[in-house]
């Protein structure tokens, strides 16, 4: 069964974890478990509409201010399709957590109260997710019953919806449509109330996208561990666990090892205890070579050489995660994969306000939740592609090396 990974973002309040609890209870994928928790907290609440919010809003902190503070990832099927939703928190200042939440995911839904439009927030998340190259973005747009089914507030919100993602030159698919979560308005199902919409229903939408990460055909192979058994059923076996990051491997392909260039080629590809003829992005295995090279963690192979690995002054789109400002010159730890290096923050070049991406703007340090173009120079290579290229091999974090906190995603520019 195919498996989409969605992530869901939007301003305080507008109806993120309703939506996915109103998708789950209409596509009959509740627990009896969640039944009776929906019911017993919307008596608490005195409520006359079911509260489905409760699905996601799991810590008790989000519960008594009725807001997600999290990433909460929630699990289910339909008769056709798996989902991985990952509901993200509304709050300007818990922009990292949605850039967390949509690292991983192919679509993101991007809510909208119908009573206010278009918000900072819809700019922010709109440009992380074009930034992270989402496969679609769905806006929907929400609580349509409080604005009386209105088409007019519908046509306004999605007029400035098409102004807002013209100003990239490249976008995901982007769909637009009217809903209600608390009544169920073209979630699963059709809108009795809004007969002059007549698109497809939420439900309708992300089952038709087409599932399965942006892959690159760049080959990409991530070391994580080296095998080493003596053993009556395995004599001498020496072999390199990892992850195929990108591309595909077959046996008697010819592979070269970074970063010393040594060539050789791949004798047996094993899983657990099946040996195969091939690989594909995403799986894990363990790669068998004809040389006795030497190999150790973190170290990377490719079947091209690409001079574009081995920079180390490079180009990336950095989102600051950290309450403490990063400033040009700052040391840091740069980790992508397996692989860990320290590198110095060179220079700010600009910081891109997600509403107008074009007016960038100059600064001498970053704060928390901006997004800028930097230049960092690292101790040594880390085998990174440009993310528009490689997708899965183009993403790095930054960590404090006195806290060791993550404090900033990057996104290889080049």
């Amino acid at each position: 069964m195919e498996l989409l990974r969605i992530n869901t973002a939007g301003s305080v309040d507008d109806g993120k974890s309703t939506l996915i609890g109103r998708f789950l209870n209409d596509s009959n994928a509740l627990t009896v478990e969640q039944e009776a928790l929906i019911a017993k907290k919307t008596k608490e609440k005195g409520m006359q509409n079911l509260d489905f919010s409760v699905i996601t809003d799991g810590l008790i902190a989000e519960r008594e201010q009725g807001i997600t503070i999290d990433v909460a990832h929630i699990y289910f099927s339909s008769g056709k399709r798996k989902f991985i939703v990952a509901d993200s928190p509304g709050h300007v200042e818990y922009t990292r957590n949605m850039v967390t939440g949509a690292s991983n995911s192919e679509v993101a839904i991007i809510l909208i109260d119908a009573r206010k439009g278009i918000l900072e927030q819809t700019h922010r998340h709109y440009f992380i997710s074009n930034m992270l190259q989402m496969k679609a973005v769905v806006f929907c747009i929400n609580k349509m019953d409080l604005v009386d089914y209105s088409e007019d507030v519908f046509l306004k919100i999605a007029a400035d919806i098409n102004k807002m993602t013209a100003q990239f030159e490249t976008t995901p698919d982007v769909y637009v449509l009217p809903i209600s979560s608390l009544k169920g308005d073209n979630v699963v199902n059709q809108s009795k109330e809004m007969d002059w919409y007549q698109g497809e229903t939420l439900s309708q939408i992300l089952h038709t996208i087409k599932t399965g990460e942006i892959s690159s055909n760049i080959f990409r192979f991530d070391v994580q561990q080296v095998l080493h058994v003596q053993n009556d059923e395995f004599v001498d076996y020496r072999a390199y666990a990892g992850k195929v990051i990108s591309g595909s491997l077959n046996v008697g392909d010819t592979v070269m090892v970074l970063p010393s260039g040594k060539q050789s080629e791949v004798k047996e590809i094993r899983k657990f205890t099946d040996t195969l003829n091939a690989v594909q992005a995403g799986e894990s295995v363990q790669v068998r070579l004809k040389d006795d090279i030497d190999i150790s963690r973190g170290m990377m192979l490719v079947k091209q050489p690409d001079d574009n690995l081995f920079a180390k002054d490079i180009k990336a789109k950095l989102v600051w995660m950290d309450e403490k400002p990063a400033t040009p010159g700052a040391k840091y730890i740069v980790q992508a994969g397996t692989r860990t290096t320290q590198c110095k923050l060179q220079t700010i070049e600009a910081i891109i306000p997600p509403e107008n991406p074009s007016d960038l703007q100059d600064a001498n340090q970053l704060l928390l939740n901006d997004i800028a173009l930097v230049a960092i120079k690292t101790g040594a290579p880390v085998f990174l592609d440009a993310f528009k290229e490689n997708r899965a091999n183009g993403a790095f974090i930054l960590i404090d090396p006195m806290t060791n906190n993550t404090v900033a995603a990057g996104f290889l520019e080049r």
